[in-house]
């Protein structure tokens, strides 16, 4: 089939190869005398082949299916030399084949972007950061297995459609290794590292429309868990018989007095402590989550704690301050802690950090914006979290409080008085 003097497509039968009377059929791709092939992945009896016209001979149901797609295939590769005319771009039989058969820089995956985005971030990205996103194309590539039967799509085919798709999915899905659902926020951490892969697609010319134009994201604030003065003490005056026990518990209120999370307090080393700009100990170091610079100096109930493990022969042996402890490990004994100290919530380490912004500064007067510094957050709003934790518990007080005075306003005189 000739379309212009310089670009044809022909479809032929092999004749060198001939299997069980049937011969295997190419799609012949020919630009300005240079070839391309394809196979049709078809094939035909060798009766059934018109050697003049390229087609399937007669009119009976196997030849009218097959010369059909032919006829689709042809439209295909022609619209593929179109588009590229289209394009403006180099016109060459070898252009056409990876238009047609989707490999050409136009035609780019979800596998294509996400092996991309792992090279791109290698060395940048934490690996608790990187980790997430090899959990989230994980949950891409199971989606794409149930809901297209495919391991892979072209980005140009994302639309909303697939986006809440994709969320419901992500709702309804049932771990293997327990029965719970993932929570809305989980699922929108999700959907936010899949939009993040989208919108570097868009950024390196890969895809032209955006397919979260009309998808936002809907996270449920919830109030950082915390503890109250109360609660800290009882951790703080609690004596544990276990060295294990005795170390969270000392690891734990270390970071409720400097609110450092778990990694920077495992691998803070004797060159972190350093004299401050008021002649007393500090800290200074770089998060492990964002690299930013904190210096936090170092209140007495800290530096109590630095101070019992100068001599221990782990951490020496080990060139930090503490002793390491597996995270896991950890937060488990933590759980063992808050049922001895008779605390009803969740313990983890986090909540040392949620406890330094709440109870120990902003409870005390301390400014947000030292607060924030403190914290390391590159975002006051951030920080503006906690402050509406501390409001909370203000109005809960206040309120407790006023239903007293009506107690008392309700009460007769005669009574109040005894």
């Amino acid at each position: 089939m000739k379309t212009s003097s310089t670009f044809s497509i022909l479809f032929r039968a092999d004749f060198s190869r001939v299997k069980d009377n049937q011969v295997s059929l190419y799609a012949r791709i020919t630009v300005k005398g240079k070839r391309a092939v394809i196979s049709l992945k078809r094939k035909v009896l060798i009766s059934d082949w018109d050697v003049h016209k390229n087609r399937a001979k007669g009119t009976g149901q196997k030849s009218r299916i097959l010369n059909s797609y032919l006829d689709e295939t042809y439209n295909l590769l022609f619209n593929s030399y179109r588009d590229l005319m289209a394009g403006n771009k180099l016109i060459t039989a070898q252009a056409i084949k990876a238009r047609y058969l989707g490999k050409d820089e136009n035609n780019h995956s979800i596998l294509n972007i996400i092996a991309y985005h792992n090279e791109d971030m290698k060395g940048k990205l934490k690996w608790g950061t990187h980790k997430n996103y090899y959990t989230t194309q994980g949950y891409i590539s199971k989606f794409l297995l149930k809901s297209y039967k495919t391991s892979d799509i072209y980005l140009k085919e994302l639309d909303y459609n697939f986006i809440t798709q994709f969320e419901k999915y992500l709702r309804n899905y049932i771990p293997e290794d327990h029965q719970q659902r993932m929570g809305n926020n989980t699922v929108m951490k999700h959907i936010e590292r899949f939009r993040k892969l989208v919108n570097l697609s868009i950024k390196l010319g890969w895809i032209e429309r955006d397919p979260f134009a009309n998808f936002k994201a809907k996270f449920i604030k919830n109030e950082r868990g915390f503890l109250s003065l109360l609660e800290l003490k009882a951790i703080e005056d609690k004596s544990f018989t276990t060295t294990r026990l005795q170390l969270v518990k000392n690891l734990f209120v270390f970071s409720c007095y400097t609110s450092m999370s778990y990694i920077d307090v495992i691998n803070l080393t004797g060159e972190n402590l350093c004299i401050g700009i008021n002649g007393e100990l500090w800290i200074y170091y770089r998060r492990e989550k964002t690299t930013k610079p904190i210096r936090v100096p170092l209140l007495p109930k800290a530096l109590e704690i630095v101070e019992k493990y100068k001599s221990n022969k782990k951490s020496i042996s080990q060139g930090t301050i503490f002793p390491k402890i597996n995270n896991q490990k950890l937060n488990s004994y933590l759980k063992e802690i808050a049922d001895v100290c008779g605390i009803n919530k969740n313990l983890t380490f986090h909540i040392a950090r949620h406890t330094f912004a709440t109870t120990v500064t902003l409870s005390n007067g301390m400014p947000i914006e030292t607060v924030s510094k403190l914290l390391g957050h590159t975002r006051i709003s951030t920080t503006q979290i906690y402050a509406k934790v501390i409001e909370r518990k203000v109005s809960d007080d206040m309120q407790q409080l006023r239903a007293q005075f009506n107690d008392i306003d309700s009460k007769p005189p005669s009574k109040l008085s005894n």
